[in-house]
Parts: C-alpha cells; structure tokens; sequence
C-alpha cells in the first residue's frame, strides 16, 4: 500500500491529486489518502449543481463549489471534516461493496464505545444520524471510494448551504437535514482533536497492510496542476449548463433519486438529461443521446430495456425509469 496525507486544504488540489492517483499511477498498486478541505460543497457526478445548492449562502460565505468524479449526494466539508480515499484495482468483492472500505472507520468508532453502524446504500450511522457518506467510481478496472467523516463540522452551515429536497428526508420520517446528521465528538465523553481522530484512522488502516509512503515527483504535479486547471477549477465542470425542458419528472428510488428534464415534441422524446444522486460508472450522456426520438408511450419500456439503463444508473432498470417519464 502506498499512503499519502495532503498538506494543502485547497479543494481543487486535492480532488485533482486524487483524480490522478487514480487515472495515471500504478494500476496494480493499493492507494490511502487522507486529506481536508476548506468550506466547500462537493457535487455528485450526476447533480444539477444550482439545484443542489443555496447560492446566495455559498457566495456569502465563500464556500467553494466543486463536482466530484463519484456519484451520490452532494456533501458540505470543512476542517471538522476528515475525508478517506482508497484507490484499488476493481474486482467482485470491493465494486460498489461501501461496507468493505468503512470496515476500519467502524472498527476505530467501536474501540472508543461508539456505536457507529452501516446502513443504507452508502451512509455511516450513529443512533440512526448520519455522520458519513461515502461513493465509489470504477475507471479501467481500478475503483476509487472515497468518505467523509463528520467530527466536529458546522452542522448549521451544513444545513444551509444545501438545498436538500424533500423528498430525501420525508419519506423516512426525518423533517429536516439538520435533525438528520451528527458529529462523531457529540458521541465522545472525551473529544478527540482531528490529529487525534486522523492518527486512529490512520493506524487501523495501516496496520492491515505493508505500507510505503508515496512521493510524487516533478511530473506528478504537473500532472496535477493540468487537471485541476483544465477540470476541477472550470464554471464548465462544477455547474455545467442547466438543461432547457418542457417536461420534468422525479421520482426517489431505493438505488437514488433521479430528475429527468425532457423536451418532447408530439409524443416524442427530442432530448433528455438525467440528474440526481444514484450511482454509475457509464457515459450518462450515451444513455440520453441513444433516448432521443423515442416515443412516450406503452413501447417506452421495451425501447428502454434495450438500452440497459442499469448500466449508466446503478440499481435503477428500465421499467423503472419508463414508469418515472411516463408517470405512472
């Protein structure tokens, strides 16, 4: 295993330095990054950012605003948080199994009386409050699953810098984000620091494997820089163009929540976009071009089971999203 803890808090460095650990060095290696972020919200692969988001308060409070390369919800961080990295190469038992990789965060939790638990698709418990989620993304047979552990976040800024929907949280008897999460050190007699809480982590994961410390050279960073310049840093990448629609529909599924923004012209698909917090490793944009021109009728489902919709949303089939457009 190679391990690297980033010194910097900037969020595009460290996305961009992950996001090149994981395209561009040893495809056979076992990576563990640790590193924070200053206040930022990371957008899911797949959401529509301006919906994700109270703009006003972001731009009040200079909180950076970055999509991510996994799928899932967008997430607030800042230096209550400690984000995890793990960087493999893809087989059966580690692709999309979250369980897998939060093994050393419960473990750590436990040990200090904690009852943390998984539960969910990818979210860590505590009395049934969230304090973690967790993605996963597969690129050429290597798999990159990240975390974010709530210590002692801003739980406030948190619930307004969001704009989480409804929908999310009603259905399960919660009546806001704020009374939904928590923070590892509430669960504490004694609070830990994030040196403290870091060096735990850090220990239980190391103490699996045999480790060497990993050193980028010249070329890294420049590596690096190119793809924070060209990708992480870009208004293209984080927000994207909002699509225009004459239909919009949204429907929550056990695998995520998916809005789907449709122009249609007599009874007919002309364009689609699909938003939401589900996962998937496909060219989402592939699923929609191939959608175009499909008619709105009882041959949707048909049409869409030969476009294996599962393959760009995981856990999400065709019925399902033909039962989602027509309503039904």
């Amino acid at each position: 295993m190679k391990y690297l803890e980033l010194s910097t808090t900037d969020p595009y460095w460290n996305l961009a330095l992950e996001a090149y650990v994981f395209t561009h060095m040893d495809p056979d290696e076992l990576y563990f990054l640790l590193w924070q972020i200053e206040n930022s919200i990371l957008i899911g692969k797949h959401q529509n950012t301006i919906e994700e988001i109270n703009q006003e308060f972001v731009d009040a409070h200079h909180i950076h605003v970055l999509r991510r390369l996994t799928g899932g919800g967008a997430v607030y961080h800042d230096m209550g948080n400690l984000n995890f990295s793990f960087i493999v190469r893809q087989n059966t038992e580690n692709s999309y199994n979250f369980r897998f990789f939060v093994e050393p965060v419960l473990e750590v939790l436990h040990s200090l009386g904690v009852p943390a638990e998984f539960t969910g698709r990818n979210d860590l418990t505590i009395h049934g409050l969230k304090f973690s989620g967790n993605a996963q993304c597969a690129w050429h047979g290597r798999l990159l699953h990240h975390g974010c552990l709530m210590l002692d976040a801003n739980v406030d800024y948190l619930s307004e810098a969001l704009r989480v929907k409804k929908v999310k949280y009603e259905s399960r008897g919660i009546k806001s984000v704020h009374s939904r999460v928590t923070c590892i050190n509430d669960h504490l007699e004694q609070k830990l620091t994030m040196e403290e809480f870091k060096k735990k982590l850090r220990d239980a994961v190391l103490s699996r494997e045999d480790v060497q410390s990993l050193t980028l050279r010249e070329e890294d960073y420049r590596g690096i820089r190119k793809i924070r310049d060209e990708q992480f840093a870009t208004w293209e990448w984080n927000y994207g163009r909002s699509p225009s629609y004459n239909l919009k529909r949204e429907r929550k599924f056990p695998a995520g929540l998916v809005t789907a923004y449709l122009q249609v012209q007599a009874g007919h698909i002309q364009s689609v976009r699909f938003f939401g917090d589900f996962f998937g490793n496909q060219n989402l944009s592939q699923l929609e071009q191939a959608m175009r021109h499909l008619p709105l009728d009882n041959q949707l489902p048909v049409l869409l089971a030969r476009l294996h919709p599962e393959r760009y949303m995981k856990g999400i089939a065709a019925d399902e999203v033909a039962s989602l457009i027509l309503n039904e």
